[in-house]
């Protein structure tokens, strides 16, 4: 398994603040609970800088990670919009020494 961070953040360009109903984000947040609870999401963080999130994921590979995130109801309906999906690899720095 891999680690991968992916940035998100609301597609306001195409859909006004209205349409995020209360029922669509919980819709949302009960698949990325169930996302969490599959092992896939291991963290999640509410965005400072616009509506969105950043998102820790342990899968098999890149396209697995995008696979959970386009399971997304947001994401399916063009209304999440991905900035990256970032691949990490462990630090060097911290490798034993000598």
């Amino acid at each position: 398994m891999a680690q991968f961070i992916a940035l998100a953040r609301r597609n306001y360009a195409d859909f006004p603040e209205a349409q995020f109903t209360k029922e669509l984000l919980e819709a949302e947040a009960e698949r990325a609970r169930q996302l969490y609870i599959d092992g896939v999401f291991r963290q999640m963080w509410s965005r400072q800088d616009s509506p969105g999130a950043v998102i820790l994921i342990e899968a098999g590979s890149i396209e697995d990670a995008r696979a959970a995130i386009e399971s997304l109801p947001l994401k399916k309906n063009g209304m999440l919009l991905v900035d990256s999906v970032i691949g990490l690899s462990p630090y060097r720095g911290f490798a034993p020494r000598g």
